[in-house]
């Protein structure tokens, strides 16, 4: 039996997003412990004129100016006086941190933590995330200000919705999340896909893998309804990968199957004014991601990314002959119900993303090098479980399926130009290999956070060692 759920007690943005257009992180170091523990007591307790309230997921019946929630490291549990035998009932990997996994995550050479800039390249005082979501710049300023004063703030990153809800690639992002028992979004009210039991973003349900509860960190009110956040900072090289799609299309154009991948008398389909250089360009682009750029799956209009009729974003599947590539960004990332070799782990690796882009616009047509890409975070119950083991096994190692393993995936992956491969997928089973991926996206910062319950607040803020 699943127990009844208390939206007052989780925090908000896990269960369901805010889907505001700004968002600052501010990562913060416990130096007053006792301002720490008050600030959390008035922010759990509705807040005050000087301290933000701590959003909870309830639904709203008036939304408010600005969302407010925290997520704690190892090391900030730590800070705030937590027992060390209470300490010792969380996850190995929480314990270590992100910085210790690195290798786990495929962040070595220009992504290793040697590169990281600050305060990440000082894990062991990173003791807080605060996030603060509104539609308003000058809130964000309101709570940097107020939150200064309680914590020492060793850094920030702003984060915004990109025009269409794209990302720096321009695609266009955030199409599926998972959908959870006891929990009602008006945003997914016409959204058709398997519902996931609560212990897949929660501690102290049940999983989708039958009989597994994660276990619940000691005591019960600081553990249970918490979550665990990987919060990643993600360079997109956008110049990189427009050059990577050229270089894939000139290859393209000489290859015998080449009107397999792209019908000449159907360009428009794919995309308006596109020369066959362009559609392959595209073709490319939407086999990598296993959406077009529009959103549009590939394994439900594989010929076009304007289909004729119109088609669901999320309502699919992947089948024994599928067009949408094994290897593609998509399905390495939540394989749905399709075959793969690790047959119990279908929809148990289910994240909750949400994040947004930082950095300058970019022009395809006038590209720079400035730094731009995404501050993603990437939730559930259990990090090694959920989040390593996808980041590992699947998107940089393809476990799950016996045709990609070896490869990575062509978007996210750590890639070398020297060895990544990647096999595009013909309407008639044939395959054409592609080689050369440089690695496009390239890791500048992260921490794993533990994103405790309203109650567990309150039992922080309580502490008196």
């Amino acid at each position: 039996m699943t127990a009844k759920l208390d939206l007052a007690d989780i925090q908000g943005n896990i269960l369901r997003g805010y889907r505001r257009d700004l968002v600052r992180h501010l990562f913060l170091e416990v130096t007053d412990r006792a301002a720490a523990r008050q600030f959390l007591a008035t922010a759990v307790d509705g807040g005050s004129d000087t301290v933000p309230e701590i959003t909870r997921g309830v639904l709203w019946e008036v939304k408010p100016p600005f969302c407010f929630n925290i997520g704690l490291t190892y090391a900030g549990l730590r800070a705030l006086g937590t027992a060390p035998e209470d300490l010792k009932t969380f996850p190995s990997e929480f314990v270590q941190g992100m910085t210790k996994r690195a290798m786990k995550l495929g962040d070595f050479g220009t992504s290793a933590p040697d590169h990281w800039p600050a305060p990440f390249d000082q894990p062991d005082r990173v003791h807080i995330m605060a996030s603060v979501y509104s539609d308003v710049q000058d809130h964000l300023d309101l709570v940097e200000e107020q939150v200064g004063a309680a914590f020492t703030i060793l850094g920030k990153r702003d984060g915004r919705n990109l025009a269409d809800s794209k990302v720096f690639f321009g695609y266009v992002d955030g199409i599926s999340q998972p959908r959870f028992e006891q929990v009602y979004d008006p945003e997914q009210a016409g959204v058709d896909e398997p519902i996931d039991p609560l212990g897949t973003a929660l501690l102290g349900y049940p999983t989708r893998q039958e009989g597994v509860v994660f276990r619940v960190p000691s005591p019960n009110a600081l553990g249970f309804n918490g979550s665990f956040n990987a919060f990643r900072v993600l360079a997109q090289d956008a110049a990189g990968f427009e050059t990577y799609l050229d270089k894939a299309a000139d290859e393209l154009m000489d290859h015998p199957d080449r009107d397999k991948l792209v019908d000449p008398n159907n360009l428009d389909r794919i995309g308006e004014g596109l020369d066959i250089h362009g559609a392959l360009r595209e073709v490319v682009a939407a086999q990598m991601c296993g959406r077009w750029r529009n959103g549009v799956p590939y394994e439900l209009s594989p010929d076009a990314q304007w289909p004729e009729h119109e088609v669901s974003l999320t309502n699919f599947n992947y089948n024994a002959h599928s067009r949408c590539p094994a290897g593609s960004h998509l399905r390495r990332g939540n394989p749905r119900g399709g075959r793969i070799v690790q047959r119990i782990a279908n929809y148990t690796r289910r994240l909750v993303r949400r994040g947004m882009s930082y950095g300058p616009d970019f022009d395809p047509q006038n590209p720079d090098t400035a730094e731009r890409g995404l501050l993603g975070s990437f939730i559930g119950a259990n990090i090694g479980a959920q989040f390593e083991a996808v980041m590992c096994d699947w998107i940089n190692l393809g476990l799950h399926d016996p045709t990609i393993t070896g490869a990575n995936d062509p978007l996210l992956g750590a890639n070398t130009p020297e060895t990544s491969w990647f096999d595009l997928s013909l309407p008639d089973g044939g395959t054409i290999r592609l080689h050369g991926f440089p690695r496009l996206i390239h890791t500048r910062g992260g921490a794993y956070t533990f994103l405790p319950s309203l109650t567990a607040i309150k039992f922080l803020s309580g502490l008196t060692n």
